[in-house]
């Protein structure tokens, strides 16, 4: 079965575990290095614009203005790391008060 896939402005896919939801995007990785790769692709600048799309391709769901809210990774026995990245989409008063800082 074909994994969900979480895709950032700057066109990185990231492979998700069960039912992904905002508040829960989990995310197996073969080790440290791998799970800190996805983590450093979690910038402002890549969750600006990104997409869900489940396993045949087809767009689930379409996000501007995300934020990562937390992370947290378990090691598995098999030594693979599971984590769940915790995202949220910026509410209209955080997007104003930018907007103006910008500029």
């Amino acid at each position: 079965m074909d994994k969900d896939i979480l895709v950032l402005k700057d066109g990185t896919a990231v492979k998700l575990e069960a039912g992904a939801s905002l508040s829960n995007m989990q995310v197996r990785s073969a080790n440290k290095t791998g799970m800190v790769n996805v983590w450093d692709k979690l910038t402002a600048g890549n969750l600006a614009k990104a997409q869900v799309k489940n396993g045949t391709g087809l767009v689930v769901g379409n996000y501007t203005d995300l934020e990562l809210v937390s992370e947290m990774s378990i090691v598995q026995p098999d030594g693979h790391i599971l984590t769940s990245f915790r995202l949220r989409e910026k509410d209209a008063l955080e997007k104003r008060i930018e907007a103006v800082e910008e500029g």
